[in-house]
């Protein structure tokens, strides 16, 4: 019997790279961090960093051949909004 994966909205994603950036603290997250934790693919993985990066979510740093990720202000701010939707809609027992 096979088991049906459950979707995940484009925004719920991001918010799970910016969760794992998050998690991470001063030290930043790693590609490899970000792709395990958020269970993606390393082509959406660069799409969607490539977005965060753009929308002024995380910011990246590189150190020779390291790449790390770090929120911005812009990118707390949308978690601390995006936490406050997911209750809304539990509370409704809707998923986002």
């Amino acid at each position: 019997m096979s088991r049906k994966r459950a979707y995940r909205s484009k925004v719920r994603i991001l918010a799970d790279m910016l969760r794992t950036i998050q998690a991470e603290g001063e030290d930043g997250a790693g590609p490899t961090k970000i792709l395990y934790a958020a269970n993606l693919s390393h082509d959406r993985l660069t799409q969607y960093i490539e977005e965060l990066i753009e929308k002024e979510l995380i910011k990246e740093l590189i150190d020779g051949d390291n790449r790390s990720y770090f929120l911005t202000q812009k990118g707390r701010e949308f978690l601390i909004e995006y936490r406050k939707i997911e209750r809304l809609s539990q509370a409704f027992g809707i998923d986002v």
